[in-house]
């Protein structure tokens, strides 16, 4: 399957009235959604658009976003997926970078944000529902899909880098098409029966993979949510017979945290699946008995399209692990070197398989320093077991070392999570004129729950070496988040004045 637009076809064609994506009271059927895309291939060929030409997608999660994903593809081009809360200065910077022709951009979004584009040289097409299904009415559906080869490019995916610009990964149609096969197939078992909860964005990797596309070769249906929100996902649940849901951890807090004090009908829901960051383990364990369903965690990378390791269904399945590797995907642990750390030891995934990016967009050097003999560097540290499951330990960026000992964030998190007050905890190193850095945590507490500073440090200490536990803590409203939910720890700030002893 070259073009990654035929699956959308092929599954138009055999269940052209099954309902592909909906969102509130409006939605679309296959057939709909791919004479939808089929017209956009023709507004594009109009406006002289070429095979590998590249356009930006920056729209919430709404149908019309699949619309202009699969139009594009169709004709050929390159989706430049965009978060619709970026600001001027990142859009000229994404659309410079890549090259964008055109720019797809929600009628809401700023129209200084919009000029960006044009001043950058992409033509501006604005979609308002509504408006957006006359205008693209007008052009005849490009009916052809175009030929592709399985390495072309499909997806340019920015990154978002802990400093500098983001780079672009160069996703191709087999990377794209194959990993989200293996979604719907092995690890999740999709069929037309099956409704996905979309509230992870489209515009990242997990969602566009694992719910988009991966629904879309399933031939499942799509309920989406333009914005998550606890209270109305399982609204949505209850009242659409949602089976799956696909969400990072902080959604599953949310989720835990509504259901326990005004609970739904949940009962269609037959598995979850969580990524993005490491699940902490209490969550999971009250998430399932609350729930009565099962949460599968795996593990991945915008440049591994994105599903590496995933704890497989029918399969031992173990808390706080990734998993192991998916089909046709390798994992080891290296160290700073590339030479394989030993058995029981921390050491850096490096990934290989037909997950893997072809590279940086325009960035040579960056690529060849993301690989080593043909293995992708992830920058994630974890260690394995005697049964081949892996355990993430922390990001390599983040490691604190205290005074020439080295601290995981994370293993200092799942304690804090252990506490009954703690809703969401983030560790990070703070400098520190002796010991190089000290250990912060920032808190965010359950409602109606109380800890003091003092009381969440002696939580730690009582249960970890005495190098590990945070000597400064503080209580925050909430933590910063990425765009799907995952804490931002390079985001979390010290108060001057915190816990310390």
């Amino acid at each position: 399957m070259p073009n990654l637009a035929l699956a959308l076809s092929e599954t138009a064609a055999m269940y052209p009235s099954h309902p592909a994506i909906r969102l509130e009271k409006s939605g679309l059927s296959y057939a709909e959604l791919d004479r939808a895309s089929a017209r956009v291939a023709g507004l594009l060929r109009s406006r002289g658009f070429q095979p590998g030409d590249r356009v930006g997608v920056m729209l919430p999660n709404v149908p019309q976003f699949a619309v202009a994903y699969y139009g594009v593809l169709r004709a050929g081009g390159v989706v430049v997926p965009m978060n619709p809360l970026l600001k001027e200065r990142e859009v000229d910077y994404y659309v410079q970078d890549s090259g964008a022709r055109f720019l797809f951009a929600w009628h809401e979004v700023p129209a200084a944000t919009t000029d960006a584009a044009g001043t950058a040289g992409a033509g501006l097409i604005e979609v308002a529902p509504g408006e957006f299904e006359r205008l693209i009415a007008t052009f005849d559906a490009e009916l052809d899909i175009a030929s592709r080869a399985a390495e072309d490019t499909a997806v340019i995916l920015y990154t978002s880098g802990t400093t500098g610009h983001p780079k672009g990964a160069e996703l191709t149609h087999f990377n794209l098409s194959r990993n989200a096969q293996v979604t719907a197939t092995t690890l999740l078992g999709l069929d037309t029966a099956d409704v996905i909860l979309g509230c992870l964005p489209f515009f990242h990797a997990f969602g566009q993979t694992c719910c988009l596309n991966a629904a879309v070769q399933a031939r499942s249906t799509i309920t989406l949510m333009s914005r998550f929100d606890a209270s109305g996902a399982l609204d949505i649940i209850a009242s659409e017979g949602v089976s799956v849901f696909e969400g990072v951890p902080t959604m599953y807090s949310a989720l835990l945290e509504q259901q326990t004090r005004h609970p739904r009908q949940t009962g269609s829901l037959r598995v979850c699946i969580s990524g993005g960051a490491a699940l902490p383990v209490e969550t999971l364990h009250r998430f399932e008995e609350t729930f009565n369903c099962a949460i599968l965690e795996g593990y991945g990378l915008s440049e591994t399209s994105p599903v590496a390791s995933f704890n497989h269904p029918g399969r031992r399945r173990k808390a706080g692990s990734i998993g192991t590797p998916i089909t046709g995907v390798d994992l080891r642990l290296i160290d700073n070197e590339g030479r394989d750390v030993p058995a029981g030891e921390p050491g850096e995934i490096a990934i290989r398989g037909h997950n893997v990016m072809k590279g940086y967009w325009h960035k040579t050097d960056e690529t060849a320093a993301a690989f080593v003999d043909g293995w992708f560097r992830t920058g994630d540290i974890a260690k394995v077991d005697e049964d081949g499951y892996y355990y993430i330990v922390d990001r390599k960026k983040d490691l604190i070392i205290r005074g020439g000992f080295n601290v995981y964030p994370r293993e200092v998190e799942e304690v804090l999570y252990e506490h009954p007050a703690v809703l969401e905890a983030a560790v990070i190193g703070l400098p520190h004129e002796s010991l190089g850095e000290e250990i912060g945590a920032a808190v965010a507490l359950r409602e109606g729950q109380s800890a003091s500073p003092e009381e969440l440090q002696q939580f730690v200490k009582a249960r970890l070496a005495a190098y590990k536990y945070p000597r400064k803590v503080w209580l925050v409203d909430s933590l910063p988040q990425g765009p799907t939910g995952k804490i931002m720890r390079r985001l979390v700030v010290a108060p001057e004045e915190t816990s310390a002893k």
